[in-house]
């Protein structure tokens, strides 16, 4: 016991230690954006006070709960930093909510206003921000949060579980999770709309209308589609999404507009659909697919025994 004991406090000082320190160097990028870009520019005036808020955030509120949880620590008091900590932690989920508009912001800002672009400019070019851009600082407060997950959880395991500290560990450790949980909704969400939007921009025409709240992407890619009278095999492009199977050809090599596009033939809601593996599950070469829908029956299939097996998956998993 006083071994395992002496090997919780070894590896939970160490752990403690490298918080500490990966915490200041944090707090040392995040005083770059405070000091040289937020405070500056409300004195100068370079940005309207609306543009300013949507372009940082509530950086300068997850700063001070950074600077109270350095404090803190510095002087040995784990269980009051967490306890600050944990009280703000929803200024993460909202400045994760807020990254993608104040990119998009501050895009336009460098493009329409030419005194913030030389003042930008000026400010990366101080030693300080060593060759750094104001965009490379910005996403640092969600990659702070993931770092948070993995020490607190190091501290929880190395700390003794009748302890008072293991309390607020466990708390610190749950609330996390929590918020991590919520920014990584948002990322995914995100990225499920540019996929979406990708996908809407490859298809010819308006026609089929991919953007749809609640649809979600899930994959692609080339099958062969078998016809049933004897005709040949035919290859498509399919996009498979939450609700939704796409089936596109390539438009004419030749398109002077569309040479790059494809052109949807058929959607097949999923509501009523069943999938079966005709062939393919053996280790033979590549398998069939059968999917039936209430007045259509289509027959799929690859040569690559992977690939057959990942859309059957993926199939009865959007299915279902």
């Amino acid at each position: 016991v006083e071994e395992q004991r002496a090997r919780w406090e070894r590896k939970h000082s160490r752990t403690a230690k490298d918080l500490l320190e990966t915490e200041h160097k944090y707090l040392e990028q995040l005083d770059l954006v405070v000091t040289y870009f937020v405070t500056i520019l409300k004195a100068k005036g370079t940005l309207k006070p609306a543009v300013l808020e949507t372009i940082f955030g509530p950086l300068e509120s997850i700063y001070s709960t950074s600077h109270v949880l350095s404090f803190h620590l510095e002087r040995g008091n784990l269980e009051q930093g967490l306890e600050n900590l944990c009280q703000n932690l929803d200024l993460y989920g909202h400045y994760a909510e807020n990254l993608e508009t104040a990119n998009k912001t501050l895009k336009e800002q460098l493009r329409k206003n030419k005194s913030f672009q030389r003042f930008k400019k000026l400010q990366e070019t101080r030693p300080q921000f060593q060759g750094r851009e104001l965009e490379d600082l910005l996403p640092l407060p969600l990659q702070r949060l993931r770092q948070y997950k993995h020490y607190f959880r190091d501290l929880l395991e190395n700390t003794s579980p009748d302890s008072a500290e293991h309390q607020k560990l466990a708390k610190a450790v749950k609330s996390v999770s929590e918020v991590s949980r919520w920014v990584q909704g948002i990322i995914e969400k995100r990225e499920n709309s540019l996929q979406m939007l990708r996908v809407q921009k490859l298809l010819k025409g308006q026609k089929t209308q991919i953007l749809t709240p609640g649809r979600w992407y899930i994959r692609e890619g080339w099958l062969l589609v078998v016809p049933s009278k004897g005709e040949e095999l035919k290859r498509r492009m399919f996009f498979l999404f939450s609700d939704i199977l796409v089936a596109a050809k390539p438009c004419h090599p030749l398109h002077p507009l569309n040479s790059h596009k494809l052109a949807c033939q058929a959607v097949y809601p999923l509501q009523q659909c069943t999938v079966d593996k005709v062939f393919g599950h053996t280790q033979s070469q590549g398998g069939l697919l059968s999917l039936s829908f209430p007045h259509k029956t289509l027959l799929l299939m690859s040569s690559d025994q992977q690939d057959i097996n990942d859309w059957y998956w993926s199939l009865t998993a959007a299915v279902r």
